[in-house]
C-alpha cells in the first residue's frame, strides 16, 4: 500500500494512516491491519528489526500514527503519552454549530476522567471544522465528547444514527492534523503535520 511516511529515523516511523484500515488486529481478529502490512512489508525486504504502535487511531479516523522500531523504543514513547508530553491535534466536522467558539468538554469515559479543549476553526453550512485537543487519552474520547456536546462527528455511525444526520459523510470526519513531542533519544523537538485527506478536502469543497 502506498501509505504516506511523514517521519523517520533509525528509531521511530511516522505514517499518515488512511481512514478504514485497523491500526492492530481488533477482537475478531481481522488479519489486514496497519502493523501487519508494515510488518509483512519488512519481512519481505529482510529487515532486521520489527514495527510497534506507539498509540492507535481508529479504523474510521485518518492521519499520524507513530510507529516504533522495537519494544525498548514503544515503551519510551508509550511513556511519553502516559506523562502527557506528546501534543496532539485532530481536526473534526461536526454537525451543527457551537454557540461556544472555543472551551473544554470534561466527562467520565468508561469511568475515567476524560478532557477535551476545542477551537472553532470555521463555521459550514450545517456543520462546523473543529480543532481538538485531548488532554487525555481515552479510546474513542473525540467522539464520545462531541456526541455529548450534542454535536457528532459527520460520518459517525458507532455512537450516533446515520439517520441523525442532516449532512452525508462517506467516512468518519476526523483526522489526526497535528503532533508534537521532544524525541526521547535525540532530545530534538519533533512537530508533525498531515494535511487533510483528499475525500475531506472534497468534502469541505462540496458543502
Amino acid at each position: 500500500m502506498n501509505i504516506p511516511i511523514v517521519y523517520e529515523d533509525d528509531w521511530l516511523l511516522v505514517l499518515d494512516k488512511p481512514s478504514g484500515l485497523l491500526t492492530i488486529p481488533a477482537p475478531k481478529k481481522e488479519s489486514r491491519t496497519l502493523t501487519g502490512i508494515l510488518n509483512q512489508d519488512l519481512e519481505q525486504r529482510k529487515l532486521p528489526y520489527r514495527l510497534h504502535p506507539c498509540h492507535r487511531l481508529d479504523r474510521e479516523t485518518s492521519g499520524l500514527i507513530i510507529y516504533a522500531k522495537g519494544k525498548s523504543m514503544q515503551q519510551k514513547m508509550m511513556d511519553l503519552f502516559k506523562q502527557k508530553k506528546i501534543n496532539k491535534n485532530y481536526i473534526v466536522f461536526v454537525s451543527g454549530r457551537l454557540s461556544n467558539k472555543e472551551g473544554q468538554i470534561k466527562s467520565l469515559i468508561e469511568g475515567r476522567n476524560a478532557v477535551t479543549n476545542f477551537r472553532v476553526v470555521e463555521d459550514r453550512n450545517g456543520f462546523s471544522v473543529v480543532e481538538a485537543v485531548p488532554l487525555t487519552g481515552r479510546t474513542n474520547q473525540l467522539r464520545i465528547h462531541f456526541k455529548i456536546m450534542g454535536h457528532p462527528v459527520l460520518g459517525e455511525s458507532k455512537f450516533a444514527f446515520r439517520k441523525d444526520f442532516k449532512i452525508k459523510a462517506k467516512r468518519l470526519c476526523l483526522h489526526a492534523a497535528f503532533l508534537e513531542f521532544i524525541h526521547p533519544i535525540t532530545n530534538k523537538k519533533i512537530s508533525l503535520e498531515a494535511k487533510l485527506p483528499d475525500e475531506l478536502l472534497g468534502f469541505l469543497r462540496v458543502h
